[in-house]
């Protein structure tokens, strides 16, 4: 009998994933990565999985790593995809491949499988991630083959599908929009949310936060720490990567922070509409930013933002495990070395607001940046500056006089 490993959330999809590859007579190991999924009962989706008759169910931690390893070299890139996605989900899904091959590898499993729809993104970072880590893996990617499109055309009958064989499953066709959870964030599509004419941040039951109508009416102080780009402490208290992130979801979900509604455009050409939260990754954002603007000089912080956009695509798109990834990762370690320091910010009813910044390589200089009479910078030297700056200009208006 074939054996595969399944990257099984325990969602809709993925339940009924399992018992459609059961059917087809491939023996199941699931495999659900542990990211930090705020809203999950871990045991639960293990035993879900049992009862649909996986051959074995397991849990991987990958909590630490996410957040160490994938999402933080991304927040030092400052990395938003189309100026406004923080990627949550895009990170995870080469871990998640990775943790499934390993798992693979114990199991002598054939295939890895993943219930990843042939019209997303998802399917491209799974499958590139592992063909990356595994050149010879057989993925089985079940929206992409006919016979299973045939078997289930929509949510209405993989719902019912999981009803008659006894599957909980948290969608309803009343209300089919899908999410996918991480620590990082939580995403909405789907259903209703098709129609851009329906307010997604009214319509979706949000996890993380409360709307920022609903937050306090009253500011609240957070400090972050950084050493080297990477944070370590909020409000003083030193925390593991994951707790971090975790602290801060805290913090800012009762404070309304980190909602988004955009249309976006697919890595397979397509536009879709996705609503998202990220409350603690929107924090660490704002604050790493603050404190870059202390401690990087000006042509290297520009050059990362003109490289950031190119992060955040191959992250988008799942070219995780690349040369070329590889090289700006060990770029984007270089450039941080000097970012550390702390930051201050108040938030407010979804708003971030600078309170304070600090950093002990701080390149502010309020003697040169002063605007009063005296300090270390001498105006007359802009003189010879800016003959020598307009020089070009001067040579060309003789030349080729404009019309003004």
């Amino acid at each position: 009998m074939p054996s595969c490993v399944l990257a099984y959330s325990g969602g809709l999809d993925t339940s009924v994933i399992l018992g459609w590859l059961m059917d087809e007579g491939y023996q199941v190991h699931a495999v659900y990565v542990d990211l930090g999924q705020p809203c999950e009962d871990r045991e639960a989706i293990l035993q879900k999985a049992r009862n649909i008759g996986a051959a074995s169910a397991r849990i991987v931690d990958a909590r630490e790593e996410l957040c160490r390893d994938f999402a933080f070299p991304v927040l030092q890139w400052q990395a938003r995809y189309e100026g406004i996605y923080l990627l949550g989900t895009s990170i995870a899904r080469p871990l998640i491949s990775k943790a499934c091959l390993q798992v693979a590898r114990e199991v002598g499993a054939d295939a890895y499988a993943h219930g990843a729809t042939g019209k997303g993104n998802d399917q491209c970072r799974f499958q590139l991630a592992a063909e990356a880590l595994n050149p010879q893996v057989q993925v089985i990617a079940p929206w992409r083959i006919e016979k299973y499109r045939k078997q289930f055309p929509g949510r209405t009958e993989m719902i019912a599908y999981c009803n008659a064989k006894n599957i909980p499953v948290k969608a309803s066709v009343s209300k089919p929009y899908s999410s996918d959870e991480n620590c990082l964030h939580i995403s909405y599509e789907a259903g209703k949310l098709e129609d851009l004419n329906v307010n997604g941040v009214e319509l979706v039951e949000f996890g993380m936060t409360t709307s920022p109508q609903k937050a306090p009416d009253k500011i609240e102080q957070v400090t972050i720490a950084f050493e080297s780009g990477a944070p370590v402490r909020v409000n003083g208290k030193k925390l593991g990567p994951f707790e971090l992130v975790n602290t801060l979801n805290e913090i800012g979900g009762r404070n309304g922070i980190g909602r988004i509604d955009m249309v976006e455009n697919r890595f397979v050409g397509m536009k879709s509409r996705g609503v998202y939260e990220a409350p603690g990754m929107t924090i660490l954002y704002e604050s790493h930013r603050v404190l870059e603007q202390l401690t990087l000089d000006r042509d290297l912080v520009h050059l990362r933002d003109r490289l950031s956009p190119e992060v955040a695509e191959m992250v988008y798109y799942g070219f995780w495990y690349t040369p070329k990834m590889d090289a700006l990762m060990a770029f984007i370690r270089e450039a941080q070395k000097p970012v550390t320091g702390e930051v201050r910010l108040n938030l407010y009813k979804g708003n971030l607001m600078v309170d304070g910044r600090s950093s002990p390589n701080n390149l502010y200089d309020e003697g040169i940046a002063t605007m009063e009479g005296g300090g270390s910078y001498n105006q007359t030297d802009a003189e010879g500056f800016l003959r020598i700056q307009g020089l070009p200009s001067r040579v060309q208006g003789r030349m080729r006089p404009r019309t003004y």
